[in-house]
């Protein structure tokens, strides 16, 4: 296939050296007077082919543009009758790109990279999606030891790792705020939502309303409840709870024989509560837990080993009791993540995506978190990913990379390598010498903020107009660029940098809204980390 890469000066020595090696006949050419490949047009590029390619057009199979020009190729496909392409926004990827030609449809819209992650991504959840509804294997499945049904989600070591997430203290939320949380996890991915009771009261009275008023959100998912009171999980079992957390040593004997009877299935624990005994040691916890499973015989179970946070006890520990326990026994096992990334000041996501690799390794079934914390806002969604990052690499037998789902956000998967370092060279520089005077702008201020929903579709951007110190427009939108058209459209704005300021802080609030941080007018999103390391 001999193939036509139109770039621009910068970019030309990169793309001639990544496509040197490809197995095509390969034609770079560099367009006439443009040093930014970006910048082309398709009018420019049709009369760079007509120029300088007139009498091999018969011969050109194809043309690839640079994937970042904004406009499509059509325009270029009609006019020259040669099949025209993005190629990928960063000129190193374009190796990747000639090796998967005749595997891929490339686009005329999107750059060839995003189109093959998304082809990745879509084939990823495609094969989540007929595991999940392929009846006759979960079926053969759930007749393993290792597996078992919590009302209709199946829960083992051969399905994906499940989510269930607790609302927290949920006896003291208002009705609608427990409505709002639950709708946020199920918005978030949960697999399984959990009513979080408070250790050390008796609130059995809320129980039956709380299990009414979650039932519609839930829909089918499994609805839990964690506390350890006999008489909570006895009118819990009574109202239909579909999952108890926990049972342990101290009050198995109590609620045992209703669990069994409803056929409700139970997390155990290797503790005694009641007493105040919680052993440490891998081995005291295991035989603890042995111990448990012997006393409650006949109860469907999910193994809790306890995960400990870091230098409470020992992390290393608690992985080591869930290795040696999962040795002789296959049950379903439980993992309280949340456990870790509560109690460790650090984002959420890379730590909640190791863990679930580790839970994954260990033959975990439930991830289980709350997000009582700001740092951990996020959780349930980055644990829903991660198992299903986890499952595709299990299955795929390899690491969890390049799987077409990945939980990559702050930072960026590949660098870049098509920026030249001399292309500013001969430009002169220009520094502000002292911060322009403020001079409030007639056309009125503006005071912006978040408005967070269940998920970033549901969120938007408000942006309040003050004229005279008195609001007299709300202006919305899910983008900064939503809002600030809408403020050029109105004529609410007259002073340069007071557009420039409204741009700046507009798009500070769209990326609040898309990563969960907190968005406050005129401070600073993200700290400087040059801050910290003196």
């Amino acid at each position: 296939m001999k193939v036509l890469i139109i770039t621009g000066e910068l970019a030309y020595p990169l793309i001639k050296e990544v496509v040197s090696k490809s197995k095509d006949d390969i034609i770079v050419h560099i367009a006439d007077n443009t040093q930014v490949a970006a910048f082309l047009t398709p009018r420019q590029i049709i009369k760079e082919v007509k120029v300088n390619f007139s009498n091999q057009l018969d011969e050109i199979d194809m043309i690839l543009v640079p994937g970042l020009i904004k406009k499509g190729t059509r325009e270029i496909t009609k006019e020259l009758g040669i099949p025209t392409f993005k190629g990928s926004t960063d000129g190193a990827d374009l190796a990747m790109v000639l090796n998967l030609l005749e595997k891929i449809t490339l686009s005329e819209d999107k750059p060839a990279d995003k189109l093959i992650e998304e082809e990745k991504r879509q084939e990823a959840f495609k094969f989540i999606e007929e595991f999940e509804n392929d009846k006759k294997n979960i079926e053969k499945l759930l007749k393993k030891p290792n597996n078992i049904m919590i009302r209709n989600l199946p829960v083992g070591e051969d399905f994906p790792m499940r989510v269930l997430s607790e609302i927290a203290n949920a006896p003291f939320l208002s009705k609608e705020a427990l409505i709002n949380k639950c709708r946020y996890f199920v918005d978030s991915g949960a697999d399984m939502i959990d009513i979080g009771m408070a250790a050390g009261e008796d609130f059995s009275d809320k129980i039956p309303e709380m299990i009414e008023t979650l039932r519609p959100i839930v829909g089918d998912r499994p609805l839990s409840i964690d506390t350890l009171n006999p008489d909570e999980i006895r009118v819990a079992a009574e109202n239909g709870i579909d999952f108890v957390l926990s049972l342990d040593l101290g009050n198995n004997a109590e609620v045992q024989d209703i669990l069994k009877e409803k056929d409700i299935p139970a997390v155990l624990l290797p503790t005694n509560f009641s007493h105040g005994v919680s052993p440490k040691t891998p081995l005291e916890r295991v035989e603890s837990m042995h111990q448990l499973i012997k006393d409650t015989e006949g109860l469907r179970y999910v193994a809790d080993l306890i995960l400990d946070p870091i230098n409470s006890s020992s992390i290393v520990e608690s992985i080591i009791a869930c290795h040696e326990f999962h040795k002789t026994n296959k049950a379903p096992m439980f993992f309280g993540v949340g456990n870790v990334t509560e109690l460790m000041d650090a984002d959420s996501g890379g730590v909640n995506v190791l863990l679930a690799g580790i839970g994954m390794e260990l033959g975990v079934s439930i991830l289980f978190t709350p997000e009582e914390s700001g740092k951990t806002r996020g959780s349930v969604y980055e644990l829903a990913t991660a198992s299903k990052m986890m499952f595709l690499a299990k299955h795929r037998k390899s690491i969890p990379k390049d799987l077409g789902i990945n939980m990559v956000v702050f930072k960026d998967k590949h660098k870049r390598n098509d920026i030249i370092a001399n292309e500013l060279d001969g430009v002169p520089e220009s520094r502000l010498s002292e911060p322009l005077k403020f001079v409030r702008d007639k056309a009125g201020s503006f005071k912006i903020s978040v408005d967070y929903g269940t998920t970033v579709k549901e969120s938007r951007i408000v942006a309040t107009h003050f004229k005279k110190n008195k609001a007299d427009l709300v202006i919305v939108g899910n983008t900064a660029k939503e809002v600030y058209e809408e403020i050029i459209t109105k004529n609410l704005v007259s002073r340069m940098e007071h557009a420039a300021y409204l741009g700046s802080e507009l798009q500070k609030a769209e990326i609040a809204m898309l990563t969960g941080k907190d968005y406050v007018q005129d401070f600073d999103l993200f700290k400087n980390p040059d801050e910290f390391k003196n």
